[in-house]
């Protein structure tokens, strides 16, 4: 196992070493969830649409507060030779008193969509992380292949040149030089598949993470974070993941909705007062007024009883109960998403372990045999078939070791993600953590301003 480790951990560095970067600068892949947790565009915008979100509690709350108008006219009139010229300005203010809990039911829909957002965010970040970690894996994985690959050709070079010398000194045949040349071309095509591949992950890595990938230190599992059993693991899941509780928070906002949307069927009083200056001017002068300025002021209540609104109201309180059936259905789709993704991802990662054990039995065995194989070859007991046969094997059984290797690790934080605990905070990465909160009380209550709390 430790010799196969060994030189797993040596084609990676030789992969590297191509490009100048120092064994001192390798990163871990906690240093690539870092950037992608700061700089991802994705995430990013995920927390924008938060704050665009929070947004909506300081506008629900604008129906509690007064609405102050101001105004001002001037017109001009003549008529049978008399011009009438009058104008003023003043100011209204309205104020709702009972509008049927609309405005009370409108905040609190509007703060269950805030914890829904903020749940989003949270789902955001953990298929951020998880699948930077994945990019990261893919890269080393696909740079050990390739390095297998280099090392199959170069090995498979040196069969068609041993095939040609041997026929040379009449002990082979054109049939085992046409074998290893067939081989060879083989082994050119997969490794130019391989080195294209290894530029896919480095894109795919970059698109996620923010930067190129330099010399990447193979990690471990993330086994601290991980449950104890699968039933611990559905336990967690069902009340901790961000997609149920952001379908959760999502029912709370619907019933308030309905209540909201009900409201309108109830009676509203509103307020008001008014203080005018009006100014009148008669050319000539009549009696019929005096000319120059009047002040007035008005104080009054309103109420407005709905009787028949056409349906529309009925119709959309109808809808808001829809909706409010259907939100409670995505809990259960989420639910049922959720365990399953825990499931899969458990049952991946005992495969993975189990995968990874075998494979290593399966390359020092393979290995093995490759020895013994060109031993008999060179005494007659072998062809140069069983050579190329054998070496296949080899190369077959250490790509599926690292990939059990790679798939060990990318399971493991699946099972993390799957429970939703796949945080910045509990990986441990060295980055400040975003609060979506901060934003939230900033404007919640926010009575007047045109600039966002990030000065904007």
């Amino acid at each position: 196992m430790s010799l196969v480790r060994n030189s797993i951990a040596a084609a990676l560095l030789l992969s590297v070493s191509g490009v100048g970067v120092s064994a001192a600068s390798a990163e871990t892949i906690f240093g690539a969830l870092t950037k992608a947790y700061q700089y991802n565009s994705t995430l990013n915008s995920s927390r924008a649409g938060v704050r665009v979100t929070d947004e909506g509690v300081a506008i629900a709350k604008s129906g509690w507060r007064p609405v102050i108008t101001g105004s001002s006219d001037i017109n001009y009139a003549s008529q049978g030779g008399t011009q009438l010229t009058t104008g003023g300005f003043g100011v209204t203010i309205q104020q709702t008193l009972f509008d049927g809990f609309q405005t009370l039911n409108n905040v609190r829909a509007a703060k269950a969509q805030v914890r829904a957002q903020d749940e989003n965010l949270r789902n955001s970040e953990e298929n951020t992380l998880f699948n930077a970690a994945s990019a990261y894996m893919d890269v080393i994985l696909n740079r050990q292949v390739a390095k297998f690959r280099e090392r199959n050709l170069a090995f498979l070079n040196e069969q068609v040149r041993a095939a040609n010398s041997r026929l040379d000194v009449g002990e082979g045949t054109r049939t085992d030089v046409a074998q290893a040349q067939a081989s060879q071309a083989l082994a050119q095509a997969q490794l130019s598949a391989a080195r294209a591949q290894v530029l896919s992950s480095a894109a795919i890595y970059h698109q996620i993470v923010g930067d190129e990938p330099g010399n990447l230190q193979s990690p471990q599992p993330v086994t601290r974070l991980l449950p104890s059993s699968l039933a611990a693991a559905f336990s967690i899941a069902a009340t901790e993941h961000p997609a149920i509780r952001s379908t959760e928070a999502a029912v709370d906002a619907s019933e308030f909705s309905v209540k909201s949307t009900e409201g309108a069927l109830l009676p509203s009083i509103s307020a008001q007062a008014g203080l005018n200056r009006d100014f009148t001017n008669r050319a000539p002068v009549n009696t019929l007024g005096a000319n120059g300025w009047e002040n007035s002021a008005s104080v009054g209540l309103s109420l407005n009883v709905p009787i028949y609104q056409g349906g529309r109201v009925s119709a959309q309180v109808r809808q808001a109960k829809e909706s409010l059936g259907q939100a409670r259905i995505q809990v259960d789709v989420s639910r049922d998403q959720v365990r399953a993704a825990v499931a899969a991802a458990w049952s991946q990662y005992q495969a993975a372990k189990e995968s990874t054990r075998a494979n290593a039995e399966a390359v020092k065995a393979a290995q093995l045999a490759l020895n013994g194989v060109i031993e008999e070859r060179n005494v007659g007991q072998r062809t140069t078939l069983d050579v190329l046969n054998s070496q296949a094997d080899l190369i077959t059984a250490q790509i599926n070791q690292v990939s059990a290797q790679r798939d060990l690790v990318v399971a493991s934080y699946a099972i993390v993600s799957a429970v939703g605990r796949l945080s910045a905070g509990r990986l441990g990465l060295q980055v400040a953590e975003y609060h979506p909160e901060e934003h939230y009380n900033a404007v919640k209550d926010k009575w007047y301003g045109l600039r966002t709390p990030d000065g904007r």
